[in-house]
């Protein structure tokens, strides 16, 4: 059986590109101890001081890897994404040494299925997941989206005319329009849990579930 990894496990982060330097950085603030990995000193210098350690070396020789300790860390992010074979090669190393929780960066879906393929537990495709929520906002009919990969979404917008001056419960909003109204924020005041009695008025934001077609129709309705 698996161990459960603590929630404040120190993480290794290899590659200080865009994504990974975003990630150390998140990280750190979060109050994390982070090992950030990468081969270009000047990246490595830039980060010193912003995360709990920073290493030049080369996370392609598992050699490299266990000089730096990596074998005691439970969770490490490959983030880097550039070159497949260094990802491939980073990610197949971390997994030899038995890293039980995996990230990895990947830029093509054929990417992520070789990084699945020999151990990564998570593949995170960040441009094409910006891509499609950024796809979603344009409209500007909705003011964040998160979609998880089972097309279930999470959206916060602002109410639709249905659903305006009337209690949810009235609204029928699953029979209807299969999706559930989660938290309502008035101005001035923090979300709050939605409820059959709320009464969602045009000035508030709702945050919105349901799939990623049901959302779009009803965040379509006027």
């Amino acid at each position: 059986m698996v161990d459960r990894i603590p929630h404040n496990a120190p993480v290794l982060v290899i590659g200080l590109g865009r994504f990974g330097a975003a990630t150390a950085g998140q990280l750190d603030r979060l109050d994390r101890e982070v090992l950030a990995v990468d081969a270009d000193a000047v990246l490595v210098q830039k980060w010193s001081e912003r995360v709990t350690h920073a290493v030049q070396a080369d996370a392609r020789s598992i050699d490299a890897l266990r000089q730096l300790g990596a074998r005691d860390f439970s969770v490490a992010v490959v983030a880097v994404g550039s070159s497949i074979e260094a990802s491939v090669l980073i990610t197949a190393n971390l997994v030899d040494l038995g890293i039980q929780q995996i990230w990895a960066k990947a830029i093509s879906r054929s990417h992520g299925t070789i990084l699945e393929r020999i151990g990564a537990n998570h593949v995170i495709y960040p441009e094409a997941e910006a891509g499609e929520r950024t796809a979603h906002l344009v409209s500007g009919r909705m003011l964040d989206y998160i979609q998880f990969d089972d097309d279930f979404a999470i959206v916060k917008m602002h109410p639709p005319k249905p659903i305006r001056d009337l209690p949810l419960g009235q609204s029928q909003l699953r029979k209807k329009h299969h999706v559930t109204v989660v938290g309502v924020k008035s101005p001035g005041k923090p979300f709050t849990y939605a409820t059959a009695e709320t009464v969602v008025s045009t000035h508030d934001l709702v945050i919105v579930s349901g799939t990623t077609a049901d959302i779009e129709r009803f965040a379509g309705l006027v």
